[in-house]
């Protein structure tokens, strides 16, 4: 005898598919979480690190400032986008939303690993290089899951780190400034003006 395996209900083929079309518009959906109003504070706060930075007597001083800032920088994306989630009804938890931060964090760790190797090899200004091709690749990377101005100022922050790697020591302050504060502000403003917020 012949032994038939029973048939799924059409319900719950109708909720697998449902469930299948939720995660593949979740998984092509750009995470738009990003604040521009954010970036901009990150960017003004940067400026005001770089002028305190510039005026450190020694190369530790002026790393404490830059890495007080990153923490400051973190604080500020976090709370300005979770406030725009909020106010878009969205999800920063999202499948895009996590797959920026998962794409963002290994550069920004090999960045730290390197800060480290750099200070302790005697080469202390190479690091705002570095940090700033890192900062851009985890940018580009993260940003392949948001808006398109989000890659385009990755870009922009490997551009200008791969210049700071060649330039004089004394210029590596100004290539802070100018990437953290100004391109932050710049593509900021973009965000505000093109996406919301």
């Amino acid at each position: 005898m012949l032994r038939m395996e029973p048939v799924p209900a059409l319900h719950d083929r109708a909720i697998d598919n449902i469930r299948y079309i939720r995660e593949t518009m979740e998984r092509a959906t750009p995470f738009t979480g990003i604040s521009g109003r954010g970036e901009m504070a990150i960017g003004a706060t940067a400026l005001v690190a770089s002028a305190i930075a510039a005026k450190q007597p020694n190369f530790r001083s002026w790393v404490y400032i830059w890495l007080a800032e990153a923490f400051i920088s973190l604080l500020i994306a976090g709370w300005s986008m979770d406030r725009k989630a909020r106010a878009t009804h969205t999800s920063l938890f999202s499948g895009s939303g996590r797959k920026a931060v998962f794409s963002l964090a290994p550069p920004v760790i090999a960045g730290g690993l390197l800060t480290i190797v750099l200070a302790q090899a005697g080469i202390p200004h190479a690091i705002p290089g570095v940090w700033l091709l890192l900062y851009g690749t985890g940018v580009i990377t993260g940003g392949m899951f948001s808006v398109r101005a989000v890659p385009a100022m990755g870009l922009c922050f490997m551009v200008l780190g791969a210049i700071a790697l060649f330039s004089y020591p004394a210029w590596t302050n100004w290539f802070m400034a100018a990437g953290f504060g100004g391109l932050h502000l710049l593509f900021g403003a973009i965000i505000v003006r093109k996406y919301g917020g």
